[in-house]
């Protein structure tokens, strides 16, 4: 079970946007920052425990080319074996910041004239990170999608052989499940079936897909085989998050609910299993983001349009 904690104040609310929240736990700092993005800037706030907020921030998207102002359509921390970086993507490019500070390492492009090289077309972009300053470089696109990315999952290959590592989500619900390396390898397709895919996670071979008719779907990885399917919420769903320390998987969708599933593999049949946990209704919100705040999945925060705070859930 999970209880209402005080929320986080923000400036002013999250654009209706899916998977619009992003969280990075600083446990050595004992410090969570969350980043949500309106309009043609994003918002970051560094909170300490008790959910007391120490510093907010905005950070603003490149012009580029072109005549009106960009849109930011997203923010996120990616956590590199060696690296952090704030990631913020618009309609014009794709910036790339220390994670702890203002300071831009590097700015990719999307050229809005062409669709070729951007992540509208279907195109996934693949960048090459060093261990630290800005050398970064653009080192290959795949191209296994013809309608727009809505999602990109991702978790540690652990070094074994043929194993998925990376599902891609789009338009048009086709999940493409990949094996990274020096070059990228796509494993399997899996078709959609008419509704688009705005989320997608990727947990100990299990893929977790949400879809606009608020179903759930659970795909083994490296098969593609759907294990379990759940209709989860009565409308599209906004968000997914797992907490892989114990297999907890988080929906939010736009019927304002937000429901906590525990998964499982059974040790006779190796398929998937899911016990619903919790259930919490967020009252006349349209739910744009959702995330646990830690890897045990002890507490969550969510977003919605027209909310000027983060709400916060901890377990009870």
């Amino acid at each position: 079970m999970y209880r209402r904690e005080r929320s986080i104040p923000l400036r002013g609310s999250a654009a209706p946007l899916c998977n619009n929240l992003s969280v990075l736990q600083l446990s050595a700092r004992k410090l969570t920052y969350f980043g949500v993005v309106h309009g043609p800037s994003a918002q970051l706030l560094s909170v300490a425990p008790e959910g007391v907020p120490l510093a907010q921030r905005q950070l603003h998207a490149k012009e580029g080319a072109g005549v009106s102002p960009p849109l930011m359509t997203q923010v996120h921390w990616c956590v590199l074996p060696f690296r952090v970086l704030l990631v913020l993507t618009s309609h014009r490019g794709i910036q790339m910041y220390e994670s702890n500070r203002n300071t831009m390492v590097y700015w990719h492009a999307l050229d809005s004239g062409d669709a070729s090289p951007g992540t509208w077309s279907g195109r996934v972009l693949v960048f090459d990170i060093p261990v630290k300053g800005p050398n970064i470089i653009l080192s290959e696109e795949l191209a296994g999608h013809q309608t727009p990315i809505t999602d990109i999952a991702t978790e540690p290959a652990q070094g074994q052989d043929c194993v998925a590592d990376m599902v891609t989500a789009d338009d048009s619900g086709l999940l493409c499940v990949w094996q990274s390396g020096p070059e990228f390898t796509l494993l399997t397709r899996i078709p959609g079936f008419g509704v688009p895919c705005p989320s997608v996670k990727l947990w100990q071979g299990i893929i977790a897909a949400g879809y606009g008719n608020g179903q759930v779907r659970l795909y083994e990885a490296a098969t593609g085989n759907l294990h379990v399917q759940i209709n989860a919420h009565a409308r599209a769903i906004c968000a997914l998050d797992l907490a892989p320390e114990v297999g907890k998987l988080l929906s939010a969708g736009e019927d304002t609910f937000v429901h906590i599933w525990k998964l499982s593999r059974s040790p006779e049949s190796g398929y998937t299993e899911v016990e619903h946990c919790h259930g919490e209704c967020v009252s006349d919100t349209q739910l744009c983001g959702a995330r646990f705040c830690d890897s045990s999945g002890s507490s969550f925060a969510v977003t919605g349009y027209d909310l000027a705070e983060i709400r916060m859930f901890s377990s009870v």
